[in-house]
């Protein structure tokens, strides 16, 4: 597998790969946010995306790169579930088979879509990582091309649009704040800002529940840790090689939050900007939240990854 981190260019490259395939998000300033972070608070509503996640940047860059024989074979992957509607919705753009493998227990309305979208859908396991093994053996038996949630140069590249779209729509950002699952749209949001807003500090943001990405960001290890968290978008027990790569290098900030901080950044969400977020794209505000001393009057961006929450998950926030 292909280890070696997309480039600036390559980001620029997949800008015009995805270009009139997602929508443009829009870049929002929010007069509530910015009053209780004491702030120039901004917000980047990847939650308004097609299919409700910033991940389908990725799909759509990775297989409109693909060989015809590639297509042919078909795909193959494992996710929480936004990974899975990026490749699922690609695949049927681009006339290909696919396949998705989701831990049982998967956020049901996800995985409706992605069997709306065409795709194969089956359930393996309680953690992400146990639907990635079932993932991999179905690619050696069926000849599929594995399409591996975070050890993918396309993938990255293809989220750090959003980034792109981020400096062009606003200068002078102080401080920008992006969830890590995977790690796929921080390391993203790394490689942009470092080339175009050097000066802009880049934070990093967990759920403390599921840390494995910052255990290996911060001791270079990577370990297996055991779960416990409601943000299913950031659910994973292990860390992965080329974010982890990347992050280390280029992100100076990683912060945890717990389930009841992203649980109240969800009901902030819905009162100071009327809008729906998911667990882990609260995460950021959550850090912010946290971290209020430290963006105090600075020009704060934070990035709403997704609003792929149930009735139910938003019932338990605002209650």
């Amino acid at each position: 597998m292909n280890l070696i981190p997309p480039t600036f260019s390559d980001v620029q490259s997949a800008a015009k790969a995805i270009e009139g395939k997602v929508h443009r998000t829009p870049i929002r300033f929010y007069p509530a946010l910015s009053e209780l972070l004491e702030a120039d608070v901004w917000v980047k509503h990847e939650n308004f995306q097609l299919l409700g996640a910033f991940k389908v940047r990725g799909g759509i860059n990775l297989i409109s790169k693909a060989t015809d024989d590639e297509r042919a074979r078909g795909y193959v992957s494992a996710s929480s579930g936004n990974h899975g509607q990026s490749i699922a919705y690609a695949a049927r753009l681009f006339g290909a088979k696919c396949t998705m493998v989701l831990p049982e227990g998967a956020n049901p309305a996800k995985a409706a879509s992605i069997k709306a979208l065409g795709a194969e859908l089956l359930f393996h396991g309680d953690v992400f990582e146990r639907a990635k093994e079932l993932a991999e053996s179905l690619a050696e038996e069926r000849g599929y091309r594995f399409i591996h949630a975070a050890n993918e140069p396309d993938l990255i590249a293809g989220v750090g649009t959003y980034t792109l779209e981020v400096h062009e729509d606003l200068k002078d950002i102080d401080v920008m704040i992006a969830p890590v699952g995977a790690g796929s749209g921080a390391c993203g949001a790394c490689i942009v800002m470092n080339e175009v807003s050097p000066e802009t500090h880049m934070i990093g943001v967990q759920s403390a529940g599921a840390p494995a990405a910052h255990h290996a960001w911060k001791s270079g290890e990577f370990s297996t840790i055991k779960m416990n968290t409601i943000a299913e978008g950031l659910a994973t027990e292990g860390a992965y090689e080329l974010p982890i790569s990347i992050l280390r290098e280029r992100l100076p900030q990683f912060e945890l939050v717990d389930d009841s901080e992203i649980l109240n950044a969800i009901r902030i969400y819905v009162e100071a900007t009327r809008t729906l977020v998911e667990h882990a794209g609260a995460a950021s505000l959550a850090a912010a939240i946290k971290l209020k001393d430290q963006l105090k009057g600075k020009r704060v961006v934070l990035v709403a990854s997704g609003g792929n929450i149930t009735v139910d998950q938003l019932k338990t926030a605002l209650g």
